[in-house]
């Protein structure tokens, strides 16, 4: 169900891997019974055309049904503890003008990105509270 690297990409808006999340979630809070008869169907694609032509936005994720908004706030949890340092600390050295230029310019821009991503992912967990 996910995609070659195991991971779902987030942008600011919607999610851009949401084919993929969309089935996950789907499967992953189905009930056991549920699952064998989804799985009982003649292939996976017999979702409704209302489904289909969904698109993961911010709006749609916070009207997620309350395990799949549990299963998305937990991963995003365990994400973030992933990460060395919180977004606080992150954001504390962006603003400390005299720490960051100590940075080599390599990991200025790795700052950039870990920060970048510990936003969007504090965005999702507003989202799915």
């Amino acid at each position: 169900m996910v995609g070659e690297e195991g991971a779902f990409v987030l942008g600011w808006d919607e999610v851009l891997t949401e084919e993929e999340l969309s089935t996950t979630l789907k499967v992953l809070c189905m009930s056991e019974e549920e699952f064998k008869e989804y799985k009982e169907q003649d292939g996976w694609e017999d979702d409704s055309e209302e489904e289909e032509n969904s698109t993961l936005s911010n709006e749609a994720l916070s009207r997620l049904k309350p395990p799949c908004k549990k299963l998305l706030y937990d991963s995003v949890l365990l994400t973030l503890q992933s990460y060395s340092s919180d977004l606080k600390a992150e954001q504390d050295l962006l603003n400390n003008k005299e720490a960051y230029e100590k940075l080599s310019r390599r990991e200025q821009q790795a700052l950039h990105v870990r920060y970048g991503q510990k936003r969007i992912l504090h965005q999702l967990l507003e989202l799915v509270q």
